[in-house]
């Protein structure tokens, strides 16, 4: 899944990824993941540097401008109180140490912020759902369990404060994800950090599709 352009050999990452279920009606509690399928990963190199595509690297560098255009977009919209109830959440620049997340289950919620096109609000709020950090050894894995979107990727090593998210979006009954780089459209790629004490947040500045950032909470389910 995740090619690069250039550095070491590939070496294979195993996610063992549960299988898609049918959906069931929101809330719901979070429940153990069974049956897991393996799902293998291609890792060119462990420096997300030389893993990530020229336009994710663009995305990554331009983070902070995503950040401002989006958050004065809810902000003229009327919607500054939905960004005042989330805390620290919204917060760009707040970036707290020992960013890596623990393996385990997380309840995931995601907030699109700054509308990209005209059918869009500039907030928006998702139901959560759940989602899983695996230990891969060099790196994590994370990914949405079930749903008919379903992202998946890797986390790198970034400094004390961040790591890097580079995946692909998997659609509807995909068994598999498409190769990391094989099309712009799938790609995805974020930061990860730590905003409270049992809270983070994965970052997805510039996202193909309907906003300007994409801002997914993880906080542990158990």
């Amino acid at each position: 899944m995740l090619a690069g352009c250039g550095g070491k050999a590939d070496k294979a990452v195993e996610i063992a990824v549960p299988p898609v279920a049918a959906p069931a009606p929101a809330p719901v509690a979070i429940a153990a993941p069974s049956a897991p399928v393996p799902v293998k990963l291609r890792v060119v190199s462990m420096d997300w540097h030389q893993v990530a595509t020229d336009r994710d690297r663009e995305r990554l560098r331009t983070w902070r401008t995503a950040w401002v255009t989006a958050l004065a977009k809810v902000q003229k919209a009327g919607r500054g109180a939905d960004l005042t109830a989330q805390g620290a959440l919204f917060q760009p620049d707040l970036a707290l140490p020992n960013a890596a997340p623990p393996a385990g289950r997380y309840r995931c919620r995601v907030f699109k912020l700054g509308a990209n096109g005209t059918a869009m609000r500039d907030f928006t709020a998702y139901p959560p759902y759940e989602c899983r950090i695996n230990d891969e050894g060099e790196v994590s894995s994370l990914y949405k369990v079930g749903g008919s979107q379903r992202p998946i990727g890797l986390l790198f090593a970034d400094g004390s404060a961040r790591q890097v998210f580079l995946g692909t979006m998997m659609f509807g009954d995909e068994t598999k994800p498409m190769d990391y780089g094989r099309d712009d459209g799938r790609d995805m790629a974020g930061y990860i950090e730590r905003v409270g004490d049992r809270r983070w947040r994965l970052v997805l500045p510039w996202p193909k599709f309907e906003s300007i950032v994409d801002v997914i909470e993880l906080v542990p389910a158990e």
